[in-house]
């Protein structure tokens, strides 16, 4: 068997096109901070237990989506250029309100911390979702998952090593990168939003 060839596909530049969308959507500097203040109180293992419930979490719920979403979206009669503008529009409403208004903490029960709120919305918010299933249509389900599987093992480097990261960056330097993913998002969604309507006119002008 030629293994360059077998491999060639799997090495393509195309295979982690979806990785930077969803590096922007999940934003894990930006919610570095949040991490660390949930978490600041507990000692090594339980943290470590808290980042495993939160990357198991966060790929279940994903691959639950991707396996439904379409599904879902058949059964209501929603087109794909439907589902782009829609979650362009959700894209870009996120991406202001995270912009304009500053996080909100609260206490959560250590038992259940890593599923929500960091596995689900913090890791896996509705952001994700939209991204998930517009990347499937574009790139398809290998790419998808793949890039996916990517982000969240950056995910899970970034929380276990949360502590020389924040002394580093400070909290007001994860948060201001964390702004700019958000201005990045906004300006995706807008993308996102233009590529829907140019399908509908397209349609239209058939």
């Amino acid at each position: 068997m030629d293994w360059l060839t077998f491999l060639k596909p799997l090495l393509s530049a195309k295979l982690f096109l979806p990785f930077i969308p969803f590096f922007v959507a999940i934003d894990v500097l930006g919610i570095l901070p949040i991490f660390v203040s949930l978490t600041g109180d507990m000692a090594p293992p339980e943290r470590k237990r808290v980042v495993r419930q939160s990357i198991l979490t966060a790929f279940l719920v994903s691959l639950g989506f991707l396996a439904v979403g379409k599904t879902v979206l058949a059964l209501l009669g929603i087109s794909v250029s439907d589902f782009k503008v829609a979650g362009g529009v959700l894209l870009f409403i996120l991406a202001v309100v995270d912009l304009i208004f500053p996080e909100k903490t609260r206490t959560f029960p250590k038992e259940s911390l890593g599923v929500v709120p960091i596995g689900i919305p913090l890791i896996v918010g509705p952001a994700v979702l939209t991204l998930l299933l517009m990347a499937v249509n574009t790139h398809g389900y290998g790419s998808t998952i793949f890039c996916l599987i990517l982000n969240l093992l950056v995910v899970w480097f970034v929380f276990t090593q949360s502590q020389w990261i924040m002394r580093i960056l400070k909290e007001g330097g994860a948060k201001g990168i964390g702004k700019v993913f958000s201005l990045l998002l906004a300006a995706f969604a807008v993308m996102v939003i233009r590529t829907g309507i140019m399908e509908w006119a397209n349609l239209f002008s058939q």
